[in-house]
């Protein structure tokens, strides 16, 4: 990616149109207690004072788009604090779907490389770049959503490398995560190797890393669907995040 072709937007403040338009773009935001909801302004407005806004040239993110790209980014901090996210401060947002050459070594010691395009990539310590089409998109898929799911992988990355098992706060055990998150991983896998239909979107089966950004995108869009096919990871998330989608939105519709 070439960041000297890249524009970049003033840093903005919250105007009272672009926070009812970003309430738009999620269920959860609007479903908060107005205490909830306050907290998450001010989050937002942190968080649009923090963080750089980027994109391709030729294309600037519209203060629209950055509200609803930090509404959504602050909701699964809510109850944790923007300080998780200090360890990175640029987002690139580009229209639609973009390029990324890929290169990994195999377990032989082969090099390979690859073309794919992306929706959403959170790089370490780097930007988290993303599509604003795929964000519109989203909006007639109400499970899915590329923020949080970038975002979750940001606060995977604290501790290490993306592997599904963030920092764990005190009263949250590793052998609880362990134990909820493993077998429900295992399990998963098997029903889409097996051709099953599953309500939960099968990227997660991937590997650990994207089983837990999926679920925790899941988590706050369509809480009802973790909560009924892994209700022990239900409880870790809410635990781990602190809030309780499932208490606003209820089941799956």
């Amino acid at each position: 990616m070439r960041w000297n072709l890249l524009s970049r937007s003033r840093r903005p403040t919250l105007a009272p149109a672009d926070w009812t338009r970003a309430l738009e773009y999620s269920r959860y935001a609007r479903a908060l207690a107005a205490a909830e909801r306050r907290r998450l302004r001010a989050l937002v407005e942190a968080f649009l004072r923090a963080k750089t806004f980027d994109g391709p040239a030729g294309f600037s993110p519209t203060a629209t788009m950055r509200a609803v790209v930090a509404l959504k980014a602050c909701l699964p901090v809510l109850h944790l604090g923007l300080e998780w996210y200090d360890e990175w401060s640029e987002i690139v947002v580009y229209p639609g779907d973009f390029r990324v050459q890929d290169e990994f070594t195999d377990e032989i010691g082969v090099v390979h490389r690859e073309t794919r395009d992306l929706c959403g990539q959170s790089m370490d310590r780097g930007p988290m770049v993303l599509s604003w089409q795929s964000i519109e998109d989203e909006r007639a898929a109400p499970d899915r959503d590329v923020v949080i799911h970038e975002c979750a992988h940001k606060l995977d990355i604290l501790n290490g490398d993306a592997n599904g098992f963030p920092p764990l706060h005190s009263g949250i055990s590793a052998a609880a995560w362990t134990g909820a998150f493993a077998p429900a991983f295992e399990r998963f896998v098997a029903a889409v190797d097996s051709g099953a239909d599953t309500a939960l979107d099968p990227y997660a089966a991937t590997d650990p890393a994207e089983f837990f950004a999926v679920t925790s995108e899941t988590f706050f869009t369509e809480p009802g669907i973790v909560h009924a096919d892994f209700p022990a990871v239900y409880a870790q998330l809410a635990a781990w995040y602190r809030q309780d989608p499932l208490a606003r939105l209820g089941s799956a519709r």
